[in-house]
């Protein structure tokens, strides 16, 4: 039987993919140079497809519509902690109008 590997921090169900992701060999090598260049984005796109194409067939109709479910929830988180991320770093100013 294969191993799953575990998707919670099993003490406080902490998710668990973020930190996976940022020990891929993709992500090391895209962020290597704190750029993240066009090219090291299509290229991560088409893995993402591909894997898409992969499982996608695998899954039941019910299967599939948890896991788009669960796809859209996932980049809707990311994209709210880059958000949330980018407006810590803007600097505070005050309008002295």
């Amino acid at each position: 039987m294969a191993h799953k590997t575990p998707w919670f921090d099993d003490t406080n169900d902490t998710p668990l993919i973020a930190e996976y992701a940022r020990k891929l060999d993709s992500f090391v090598d895209a962020i290597a140079d704190a750029v993240v260049e066009t090219r090291e984005l299509q290229e991560q796109e088409k893995r993402v497809v591909a894997l898409m194409k992969e499982v996608e067939p695998l899954l039941s109709p019910e299967a599939h519509e948890k896991v788009t479910r669960l796809l859209c929830e996932v980049t809707a988180y990311d994209l709210m902690q880059a958000l949330h991320m980018a407006g810590k770093a803007r600097p505070k100013t005050i309008f002295r109008g």
